[in-house]
């Protein structure tokens, strides 16, 4: 029996078919396999706004293929547009809404099978975790990413509009400048074009084998984006004849995986929340201390913007993920034997590749890092852990000592460095940001982005319990654990107290004696945030960064 029997077979299902009728459908498809197309279409985000085109052509695959197509809708916000103010506390938060609302209108709907169409940030983990829910025969396909700027002969992105703020800042360049770069810097559709959170996920999606490959770096504005589009809403109904299910693909091994995947293209901080999240939806138990594992026996292999003069369409000309994986089988470093929905073992998808171009994909003997590009670091500043993109932070800044310079918020923290207040050697604190203290733990590109653009990346490094962009880089620790709001140590760092950063060591350090720290948490005054609405909702339930910050309620 067909999921979709519940809305189409037998005379207690007259009422459902003449709402199908109402619908448009006729006899002669009723009663055949119905997929849903949970699609992210919206005209706020640049990586969304072509959605539609892909949409149709997956509906054609499907129909092609003998299948019904359903299309449903789900949120979404830009991450850019949403940056530093108070529309960031609600970015992290629409993770849960994205599969939530995708599980309550699946299990209302009843689906064969599942099409998803993300492409940005909070957009791709919330699908997952809505695929593992549901646990039905499910493919991914992206919107794709974009191209690349060009100013004055260079690639670039945004990452590179955030940091010419920095440069406005410095007298290092002029408003005329930066009205120029922001002209250029992103100019098609598609998820912005660097290595950062939205092209991360998108390229881990094909590392799970939730997608057929190419759909991680196949730009947006390409023929073929449209191709594979059409051949993901084919290859679902085989997917369904299959009956394969995500939690068969989604499996420890295809987590460690993507985990090093990751490692090898020094992804964005956030998969450290978002890859444990979407496991612990498919029953598997993924910890920082796995990334820190799999970070050891895994060089980063490629260095892409922000941390890297490379973008996702040089990834792409390089031979994609395929190649990625290549890299990671022939150096005995994948688990071959993963399910993807391509219907083959993923070892299968990594012999047939070739690595195009060992400038961005370099060879395992040559690396740019010799460890994985994100790394996690303890100690009793982060006891439950903190994470920072290490191929992205200067040499000069692994290992690093300096005084706090103590904010209790992100504005103010802005206003700081704007002000040149922030000198070299200074360590930023930024706290009450993390999931529950913010609520919502804010991604900070500003304030990063602005040191590198003043000068100052290789002098001051900034910590704390929110998150960063994907496009940040630089001595940037984010995620630590446990929060200021959860009295955390970072919720006790005073201006001036000494902190000491080893990220080839993987420590983070106050300098303050067991005692010391103990007598100020003593006095640490419980934080509440004033917030209201969904928010409130969220701080209630949410889980500790080191976590994933995924909900959790009472039994």
């Amino acid at each position: 029996m067909k999921r979709s029997d519940n809305f189409s077979k037998g005379v207690a299902r007259a009422p459902h078919r003449s709402l199908l009728k109402a619908l448009g459908f006729v006899n002669e498809e009723i009663g055949k396999p119905v997929i849903g197309i949970a699609n992210s279409f919206n005209e706020i985000i640049p990586g969304h706004m072509h959605l539609r085109n892909l949409v149709q052509a997956v509906k054609d695959g499907i129909r092609e293929a003998g299948g019904i197509p359903m299309e449903f809708n789900t949120i979404g916000i830009c991450d850019g547009t949403a940056m530093n103010h108070i529309g960031m506390k609600y970015s992290l938060v629409t993770r849960q809404i994205v599969a939530d609302s995708i599980e309550a209108t699946a299990m209302a709907t009843p689906f064969d099978g599942l099409v998803f169409i993300p492409n940005c940030d909070k957009i791709v983990p919330g699908m997952l975790m809505a695929a593992a829910r549901l646990n039905i025969p499910s493919i991914f396909v992206s919107g794709g990413a974009m191209l690349a700027g060009t100013y004055k002969g260079k690639k670039i992105g945004l990452s590179d509009v955030f940091e010419a703020v920095g440069k406005v800042e410095a007298g290092l360049m002029t408003e005329e400048e930066l009205a120029e770069v922001e002209d250029v810097a992103c100019p098609t559709c598609g998820s912005c074009s660097g290595m950062y959170t939205a092209n991360t996920m998108n390229c881990l999606t094909e590392a799970l084998g939730m997608a057929l490959p190419g759909n991680g770096t196949i730009p947006a504005v390409y023929a073929e984006r449209t191709r594979l589009a059409k051949r993901a809403g084919m290859q679902i109904m085989e997917v369904l004849k299959a009956d394969v299910r995500p939690c068969q693909i989604m499996t420890r091994e295809a987590f460690e995986n993507a985990v090093a995947v990751d490692m090898a293209l020094g992804g964005s901080s956030n998969t450290a929340l978002h890859l444990p999240a979407v496991a612990h939806e498919a029953g598997v138990e993924l910890t920082l201390d796995d990334f820190n594992a799999i970070a050891e026996v895994t060089p980063q292999l490629a260095k892409l913007s922000p941390s890297g003069s490379y973008f996702i369409e040089d990834l792409y000309a390089a031979g994609g993920i395929s190649a990625v994986l290549h890299r990671l089988a022939m150096n005995n470093r994948l688990h071959e034997e993963a399910q993807t929905v391509a219907l083959v073992a993923q070892g299968d998808i990594a012999k047939a590749a070739k690595v195009l171009d060992e400038n961005v994909i370099h060879r395992w003997d040559d690396p740019v890092y010799s460890t994985g590009g994100i790394a996690v670091l303890k100690g009793n500043l982060a006891p439950d852990g903190s994470v920072v993109k290490a191929g992205a932070v200067d040499p000069e800044m692994l290992v690093h000592s300096g005084p706090a310079r103590v904010f209790n918020n992100e504005e103010d923290a802005v206003a700081a460095i704007m002000g040149g207040k922030i000198v070299a050697g200074d360590v930023v604190v930024i706290r009450y940001e993390g999931p529950k203290g913010g609520p919502g733990m804010r991604e900070m590109l500003t304030p990063t982005s602005t040191i590198t653009g003043m000068g100052l990346g290789k002098d001051v490094a900034l910590i704390t319990d929110g998150r960063f962009s994907g496009a940040t880089r630089g001595a940037s620790i984010g995620h630590v654990s446990p929060e200021a709001a959860s009295g955390g140590t970072i919720g006790i760092v005073e201006e001036g107290d000494i902190i000491d950063i080893d990220i080839p060591n993987r420590k983070l350090e106050v300098r303050l004696s067991s005692e010391e720290i103990a007598r100020r948490k003593a006095q640490l005054k419980p934080y509440k945030p004033q917030v209201t609405g969904y928010l409130k909702k969220y701080a209630a339930h949410v889980s500790s960064a080191a976590q994933g910050a995924i909900e959790i309620y009472e039994d």
